[in-house]
């Protein structure tokens, strides 16, 4: 069976990198999302604990459940709100506000300019006046920023609606409130990061998206994808390969089938330009929903070992490629 290989040295570089630009690993939120990006929710939660993370950020209860007793706090982007002294909710809407319970870990997500979701600049004050009517626990506050991985200036416009949002809640009596507002790119580009935390998501599994005239931060990428050889044959010159047997063999030659296809979440692709393993093999013919060919007899092949080249091949970014992943794959820890 396919199988991943989950880099403990290469993760922990790269949270020392984004430590040292946050200045501090107590001011790193790691986002552990969608199952880590790909890479395995519990076992990337578990290393991030081992290295001294004490926040991490979910998209939902069943997902923090599942590592709540690795983290101080963990914070659910997008799930119904509960009580619970170790979770705290990112809150977008002013009904929502209106419904929760009193006792819920509020984390008011504002709507600097992204306009995905978010109480708008202009509601903050109302629902301030909410979360104090109704004795709600405001716990932190936040903003997501919508091109700070581009060499524009709306990064800066962004973070001074954010500096805004800041004063207007601490000027409203609020205390013991945490702000947050960077992404991975956002702290990688700063010069001076001043916050109480960052949400660090395709950072920490080794992905820079910043283009160049930004400061280099070298990043290693976490994961690496690996198929078993299933089967081999010796192919005649002339004899084709796969579905619509679009690969035909130019000459006499040794061809080998890996348990690994779309079924697993790796790119269907197209026949006629072959995606290239990390070995330099090309993919032979069309991808099926469990195997790909390759020329020779290895027993392991990497098919992935870096997510951003992959992507670039396949037209789309290093985040879909990982997260496509399925969760079935087995996952090991190498250090």
């Amino acid at each position: 069976m396919a199988f991943i290989q989950i880099s403990r040295s290469n993760f922990d570089h790269n949270l020392n990198q984004l430590a040292l630009k946050a200045g501090s690993k107590e001011r790193l939120a790691v986002v552990l999302k969608d199952n880590a990006y790909g890479h395995g929710l519990e076992i990337m939660a578990r290393m991030a604990a081992e290295y001294g993370i004490g926040q991490a950020v979910v998209i939902s209860n069943g997902e923090a459940e599942r590592i709540r007793g690795h983290f101080d706090n963990v914070l659910i982007l997008g799930d119904a709100p509960k009580v619970d002294e170790r979770l705290s909710y990112a809150v977008s809407d002013l009904g929502i506000l209106r419904r929760i319970d009193p006792r819920v870990k509020v984390e008011l997500k504002v709507d600097t300019g992204m306009h995905r979701n978010g109480i708008r600049m202009e509601e903050l004050e109302a629902a301030l006046e909410i979360v104090r009517s109704r004795g709600l626990r405001l716990f932190g506050v936040m903003t997501h920023y919508r091109s700070a991985d581009e060499l524009t200036s709306e990064y800066f416009w962004q973070k001074k609606n954010f500096e805004w949002v800041k004063e207007k809640v601490e000027d409203s009596g609020f205390e013991e409130v945490r702000f947050h507002s960077h992404n991975s790119a956002a702290l990688l580009r700063s010069k001076g990061f001043d916050e109480d935390l960052a949400r660090v998501g395709i950072a920490i599994y080794g992905y820079n998206t910043l283009p160049e005239g930004f400061d280099p931060v070298e990043l290693r990428p976490v994961l690496s994808l690996w198929a078993r050889r299933a089967s081999s044959r010796r192919l005649k010159a002339g004899e084709r390969v796969g579905y619509g047997g679009e690969f035909c063999a130019p000459r006499a030659m040794s061809v080998s089938t890996y348990d690994l296809g779309y079924g697993d979440g790796w790119p269907r692709g197209d026949a006629s330009r072959p995606y290239r393993t990390e070995e330099g093999k090309e993919i032979l013919g069309r991808v099926s929903m469990d195997f790909i060919s390759l020329e020779g007899e290895r027993e392991e092949c990497c098919i992935m070992a870096d997510a951003a080249r992959a992507a670039k091949h396949f037209g789309t970014i290093p985040y879909e490629m990982t997260t496509a992943l399925m969760p079935w794959i087995p996952r090991e820890v190498v250090e």
